[in-house]
């Protein structure tokens, strides 16, 4: 459980992991995954932050928790690992980019390549329990995730904060909006996406938004 984020996040959100509500999360995670079934698996936890580090952050897509299901969650938001069945939430996120910005869904679900572009794909909750959504929520990492967001909510240099759904948009106080764009909607998923996510444009926003302050748009197409 020791957490090795191997960039400049590491540094920056050490001071949460040396507070006692970490530890206290530590100690139940570790109860967890040795008595239950966790996702992602325990190497993934931090897999966005290892994957995009701070100074590469160009955009946030920021969603709840974890996907439940086996052989799904591998530590980024709304992603899944190449070969698993893309999940409804997904599948409305591909229709809206497909609609955005043209982008054919690809044959994956796998969202790495949104990371590399400098897409923290993170969520605000980041372990759950197998079939249990939000079996997680309350336990702690509402600190970190929150840091997470304030630290890049100071940030100079511009960030886009895609925010999905409730919890999301509840970290919206962390964000100066002097310097900064959020585009908040409702969740993705089947539930929620008729009420206001589709039709929300979030990548062609984000990559306008983007190029008004010189930064390279992000290439949102994955095959």
């Amino acid at each position: 459980m020791s957490v090795n984020i191997q960039n400049d996040w590491q540094e920056l959100l050490e001071p949460v992991f040396e507070e006692p509500p970490y530890q206290q999360l530590r100690a139940f995670l570790k109860q967890e995954y040795g008595s239950d079934k966790i996702f992602p698996p325990m190497d993934y936890i931090f897999e966005a932050f290892k994957r995009t580090p701070f100074h590469n952050v160009k955009a946030v897509i920021l969603g709840q928790d974890p996907y439940h299901g086996e052989g799904q969650a591998h530590g980024l938001s709304f992603s899944v690992q190449e070969g698993t069945r893309i999940p409804p939430s997904l599948q409305n996120i591909f229709k809206e980019l497909k609609e955005d910005v043209q982008v054919n869904s690809p044959k994956s679900g796998d969202l790495t390549k949104w990371a590399d572009e400098g897409v923290l794909l993170l969520n605000t909750v980041l372990t759950v329990k197998e079939g249990q959504a939000h079996s997680h929520r309350g336990k702690g990492w509402e600190r970190i995730t929150d840091e997470a967001i304030r630290l890049l909510g100071e940030r100079e240099e511009p960030i886009v904060f895609i925010l999905w759904g409730k919890p999301a948009q509840s970290k919206s106080r962390l964000i100066s909006e002097d310097k900064h764009l959020i585009i908040a909607s409702p969740h993705p998923s089947p539930l929620a996406a008729h009420r206001g996510f589709f039709g929300s444009r979030p990548f062609s926003k984000t990559n306008d938004f983007l190029q008004q302050h010189g930064i390279k748009p992000i290439d949102w197409s994955l095959d």
